[in-house]
Order: structure tokens, then C-alpha cells, then sequence
């Protein structure tokens, strides 16, 4: 039996599974956000204790023994630590935006394409390089303090088994690590102002690191291994392996993901290299910032429950009867694929005869809009998996396969988990069919006609983008 976990940036998560993938039991527990004048922050100490709750949980339900376990979680953000990996302050979330006037001056100055050039990582408020130089500039006495400025898995790990801190490649992706030499680019570092502070970037292993648990959670001894993060987490339990081949994780953040051997560091910064385990590939990284969070909050505004969106968007014509939404939600903005931390979140052509309806239909095909513009640019050319909180609705995802243009391999379950388990499963030597563990549920495909409507809603979408991101200027 094999265990899975996935420290969400709202939900942690933890999965069973059977030898050929079958999933047998999930345990979940919410976790908190803190969202004040663009601070987005973790209580470190309950994320923790909810992992090691759902672990009980899940143990308690089935029984062992446990083969392995593999860790993923949210990735970038700041989570300063001391020796134990007890928190020095409150985690600073990926969703956070206090950094956004010192990115605006590395945009304005160059420092930002620089960065993208050497690393192929277009830097937005909540990545490590801004935080860590707005703590220095603001809180150095926490950077004093702390033995090292982790990411969330690399926390967690260190607290499960009492291994030092470490990080992996693909976390270290963003936005210190050369994807050449798979090190840290100790010039980026330089170049954000970091050279006193390099200290805290923990050491990279390279394949991930493994270790046996202390007893919190799982048996004592049990086998753990620390990474990659959610988004190639779920790229590997989801089958995107081969160049060209894709995954959208309609969750919390709209990812889009292609695979590659190719690193092609020109054209206009946007998104990320993530390093993958096997060197010579990578994944291709559009994260935008806002997917269900934004449907999230136009549910909560009109009051509509998410039980009821199917119906909804069955009751609807494409188009939404002229309603318009631009999905950039996020308090700092966006990031892919481009970077702008300053756009908003806009509705159009609404009127007193606009519908809820009317308005999660425009919301979702906005979301579709965005991650086809992410995708397009990632270098999209094979299949195209689906995965995330947004394949509960088999209506969305008719709606998204009509707006992509193309069929979707939707892949149910907890994914991120079960490329957390084919990762470590990978690291142990193991021989695990990863065919098997990633095969889709089903296949939506498009409908021809609808999606010659939307096509030519995209080209409507990208000239409203245009003019929203220079008025953000």
C-alpha cells in the first residue's frame, strides 16, 4: 500500500493507494489563509498539524503496512524556519502581493527579463526572489532568525522525519536555479540583492530527498520521499511525460503545463522552467494565478452554491448573453502568461437583466479564455490532460473541452497525490506501471460548432486583455 500527500494551499490531503493505482481512501482537512492589504499568510503550525491529522485519519481507516509514502505541496512563497523547521514567522503564500512595487521596478529596470534569461523564470510578488527581498528590506530580524527559508513540502518533510533542510530541483525552479546546471544561479542572487541572505536557500537534492518517518502520522520507519511539487506532481499522476503532451489543473491556481526537452529562454518573460528528475526535461509552466478561487467568489457574491453550477451553465447559451468576464482575480495580479501585477479582474456587459446565471457562465468561460492563452503559449502540441477541483462538474468541463478546441483527458482523483507516490515509488526503485496509475477517467470531446464560437471569443478575449493590461499601467 502507498500514501500520497498533498499539502494544498486551502485543502491537505492524503491518499491510499493499491499496488496497480487504485485509490482506496482519501483523508482532507482545510487549512486557513490570511488575507490582509495584499499580505496573503499560513499559520505554519496548523498547516503541519493538519497533515498530520489527515495521516491518522487515513491510517486509522486503512490498514497497513505502508510500501512508501510521497510528499507534494503548493509550491513557491516564503516559509522561513529554524533548525527544526518551526516557523520564525507566518509563511508568506505563493497568492501574496506585498512585493509588488519592488517587481514593478525590476520590470521597469531589467532586472526582471535578466532573471528570465539566466533561469527561464519570469518572477511575480509571491516567489521566493521578491519576498525574500522585501523581508530583508522589512523584517530582516526573521531572516536573522531563521536556519533557512523553505517551501511548504520541504517544511513538512523536515518536521515528519527530522532530515535537514533541503529542497528539490523543481521547487528550486523558481527563480535561483539555472535549469542547466540544475544549481543555484548565485548571480540572480546577486542581482536581487540577496548575496547576505544566499545562506538560507537550502541545499538542492538532486534526485529528491528521502528519509523514514519519525512516527507523526505514519508508523515510524516508514519510507518518505520529498518531492516534486504539486504542479509536476500532478503533470507525472496524470501521464504528461512526453514532449508536447499538456495538463490544465483547474484547482485554486489555473495551471498549464507542457512537457519538453527543449529550453528556449527568448521571447517575452512569462511563467517557468520547472525542473523535472530527469535531466534534459523540463515542463514548460504557465501558472496563472486564479482558477476555482475566482468562481469561488462570484458563488459567494450571488449567493449560488456550487451544487447548483451545472444546472446553471446548462441553462445558459454560450456567450453568456454578453456578459464578459477577465478572470485575474488574484491581489497581486498575474503571472502567466505574462506578468502584470497590477491587472484586475473585470466584468462587462452586464446589465440589470444579467443573470447569476449569465455571470458563472462568463466566469468560467473567462477561466477556459486564460487557459487556452497559458496553454498556446506553454507550446501546446500533443494531448491535453485535465485534472483539479474543476472536473467535479461534468458541465464545466464540456464547456472547457469547447473552449480549448480539443478533447480532454480528464483524470479524477487526487492526482497531485498519486504523482507523489509514482515520484518516490521512481526514487526507491519500486517498479510501479505508471500506464495503469494515470490512465483518464473519461475523454470529453468538443462539440464542432460551439467551439467555432468560442474560437472566435478567444480573439474577442485577447483584445480585451490588451486593453485591460494597459490601463493597469
Amino acid at each position: 500500500m502507498y500514501v500520497g500527500i498533498d499539502v494544498g494551499t486551502s485543502t491537505v490531503k492524503a491518499a491510499a493507494f493499491d499496488g496497480s493505482g487504485h485509490q482506496l481512501a482519501v483523508a482532507a482537512r482545510p487549512v486557513g489563509l490570511s488575507m490582509h492589504g495584499g499580505f496573503v499568510e499560513q499559520d505554519m503550525d496548523e498547516v503541519y498539524g493538519a497533515v498530520v491529522a489527515v495521516l491518522e485519519e487515513l491510517t486509522a481507516e486503512v490498514e497497513g503496512p505502508f510500501e512508501l509514502a510521497g510528499l507534494t505541496g503548493q509550491g513557491d512563497g516564503v516559509w522561513l524556519v529554524d533548525g527544526e523547521g518551526r516557523p520564525v514567522r507566518a509563511a508568506a503564500s505563493w497568492m501574496d502581493g506585498r512585493a509588488h512595487e519592488l517587481l514593478d521596478r525590476w520590470l521597469a529596470d531589467g532586472t526582471f527579463e535578466t532573471v528570465f534569461r539566466r533561469t527561464g523564470s519570469a518572477m511575480f510578488p509571491g516567489c521566493p526572489g521578491p519576498l525574500l527581498a522585501w523581508l530583508a528590506a522589512h523584517e530582516p530580524k526573521a531572516l536573522d532568525a531563521a536556519a533557512a527559508a523553505l517551501y511548504c513540502k520541504d517544511m513538512v518533510f523536515q518536521r515528519l522525519t527530522g532530515a535537514r533542510a533541503t529542497t528539490d530541483v523543481s521547487d528550486a525552479s523558481m527563480p535561483f536555479l539555472d535549469p542547466r546546471t540544475r544549481s543555484y544561479d548565485n548571480g540572480v542572487v546577486e542581482l536581487l540583492g540577496l548575496t547576505r541572505r544566499r545562506r538560507l536557500l537550502a541545499p538542492v537534492s538532486d534526485p529528491v530527498a528521502t528519509a523514514e518517518t519519525r512516527g507523526e502520522g505514519l508508523p515510524a520507519g516508514t519510507r518518505i520521499a520529498n518531492g516534486p511539487y504539486d504542479l509536476p506532481a500532478c503533470a507525472l499522476g496524470a501521464g504528461v511525460t512526453e514532449p508536447g503532451d499538456g495538463l490544465l489543473i483547474v484547482g485554486t491556481c489555473l495551471a498549464s503545463l507542457v512537457a519538453t526537452t527543449d529550453l528556449d529562454l527568448s521571447g517575452e518573460p512569462a511563467g517557468l522552467y520547472i525542473s523535472l528528475d530527469r535531466p534534459g526535461h523540463w515542463l514548460r509552466a504557465m501558472p496563472a494565478m486564479v482558477g476555482t478561487a475566482a468562481l469561488d467568489w462570484v458563488l459567494s457574491t450571488t449567493g449560488v452554491r456550487h451544487e447548483e453550477v451545472d444546472g446553471l451553465l446548462a441553462a445558459t447559451a454560450p456567450g453568456a448573453n454578453g456578459v464578459r468576464v477577465l478572470p485575474y482575480f488574484a491581489p497581486s495580479g498575474e503571472r502567466a502568461p505574462f506578468v502584470e501585477p497590477r491587472l484586475r479582474a473585470e466584468l462587462t456587459g452586464v446589465s440589470l437583466e444579467s443573470t447569476p446565471a449569465d455571470l458563472i457562465r462568463a466566469t468560467c468561460e473567462g477561466i477556459g479564455y486564460a487557459a487556452r492563452h497559458c496553454l498556446e503559449a506553454a507550446g501546446l502540441t500533443g494531448s491535453l490532460a485535465v485534472c483539479g477541483g474543476g472536473t467535479r462538474s461534468p458541465a464545466w468541463m464540456r464547456l472547457l473541452a469547447d473552449v480549448l478546441g480539443r478533447p480532454l483527458r480528464v483524470v479524477e482523483g487526487e492526482v497531485g497525490a498519486r504523482g507523489a507516490v509514482l515520484a518516490a515509488a521512481e526514487r526507491y526503485g519500486v517498479p510501479l506501471d505508471a500506464g495503469v496509475w494515470t490512465r483518464p477517467t473519461e475523454v470529453v470531446e468538443p462539440d464542432a460548432g460551439r467551439a467555432a464560437f468560442y474560437a472566435k471569443g478567444f480573439e474577442d478575449h485577447l483584445a480585451r486583455l490588451a486593453a485591460a493590461r494597459h490601463r493597469s499601467r
